[in-house]
C-alpha cells in the first residue's frame, strides 16, 4: 500500500500536469465543494435506510479545473474541436468523516449478539486526491456566453485515498458486568466474526469515482454546482471492519451529494 508520506507526490504531480497545461494557454477554474456523504460498509445492513441514513457524514474539498476551451494567454477561445468545448479536467483534494452505527434487523433483535452490534460504534475518515474528467453534452463555450445558465455533466475518475478509521466498543461482559472497551478482544463483538475482523488501522487504497452533476452560471467569472459522486473503493478496510461473512459481498462505497462554487481565474 501507499503511505501518507506519499501525498505530497502526488500533489506535486498535479502541479506539474497543471502546470504543463497553463504553458498551453489553457485557461483555470477554482472551487469549493462541501455535502451530505453516506457511506455504505459493513456496519448495518446493506441497502437498508435505515443504514445509509443513519451512516451518514460530511465531506469538504477544493477542486480545480482545466479549462480547455478558453485560453488564458491570449483571452481567447482555443481551437474550436469537440474534445475542448465539452471536456473539463477536474482535480481535487478532499475530506469526508462518517460515524458508523449498526442498524437494522440485527442491531435491532434481542440477545447477546444483537447487544454486542448495538455497543460497537466506528468512524471513517478520508484524505482523497485525484483527478476526474467530466464531459458536458452542451457546448462549454455557450455556456460561458450565457447562451443557457444550465450545463449537465458526467465524470468520471480515479482518486487516492487515505483513510483512518476509528474502532469503539462499550460492550458490558454480562458476567462480569464490566466493559473493557477492547477491540481487541474478539468476544465483545459479533461471535461470527474471525478474530482479526476488526482493525481500525491506517492505510490507504485506490478508488474509482463517477458523477453526475450540473453547473448553474451566476456571472462570467462564477458558476454554482450540483454534483452527485458515487466513490467505489478497492479496498473493504475503509471503515475499519473487513468480516468475512456471506453478507459482506462488495468493498466499501459512499454517495457524497456536494455543492459547490467556482471560479475562473483567467
Amino acid at each position: 500500500m501507499l503511505k501518507l508520506k506519499l501525498l505530497p507526490v502526488f500533489i506535486l504531480l498535479f502541479a506539474g500536469l497543471h502546470s504543463g497545461y497553463s504553458q498551453l494557454g489553457f485557461s483555470h477554474e477554482i472551487g469549493a465543494i462541501v455535502g451530505p456523504v453516506q457511506f455504505r460498509s459493513d456496519f448495518g445492513v446493506r441497502n437498508h435506510e435505515g443504514t445509509n441514513y443513519g451512516n451518514s457524514g460530511f465531506g469538504i474539498g477544493i477542486v480545480h479545473y482545466i479549462n480547455f476551451a478558453y485560453r488564458a494567454d491570449c483571452n481567447c477561445y482555443s481551437t474550436d474541436t469537440y474534445f475542448n468545448d465539452h471536456f473539463k479536467l477536474r482535480s481535487e483534494i478532499s475530506f469526508n468523516k462518517t460515524k458508523l452505527d449498526h442498524h437494522g434487523q440485527w442491531a435491532e433483535g434481542s440477545g447477546e449478539n444483537a447487544e454486542k452490534l448495538r455497543r460497537h460504534t466506528g468512524e471513517a475518515n478520508n484524505f482523497d486526491i485525484g483527478m476526474q474528467l467530466e464531459y458536458f453534452p452542451l457546448s462549454i463555450r455557450e455556456f460561458q456566453s450565457f447562451s443557457y445558465r444550465l450545463a449537465p455533466f458526467i465524470s468520471l475518475g480515479a482518486h487516492y485515498t487515505s483513510y483512518n478509521p476509528k474502532a469503539y466498543t462499550t460492550y458490558v461482559d454480562p458476567a462480569t458486568g464490566i466493559a473493557d472497551n477492547n477491540i481487541l478482544n474478539a468476544s465483545n463483538f459479533w461471535d461470527a466474526w474471525e478474530p482479526g475482523s476488526i482493525n481500525p488501522s491506517s492505510g490507504s487504497a485506490w478508488s474509482m469515482v463517477t458523477s453526475v452533476g450540473v453547473r448553474y452560471k451566476l456571472t462570467t467569472l462564477s458558476d454554482l454546482m450540483l454534483d452527485l459522486r458515487l466513490q467505489t473503493y478497492f479496498s473493504d478496510w475503509i471503515d475499519g471492519l473487513n468480516h468475512q461473512l456471506e453478507s459482506n459481498k462488495n468493498n466499501d462505497y459512499l454517495l457524497w451529494l456536494n455543492v459547490g462554487y467556482i471560479y475562473y481565474l483567467d
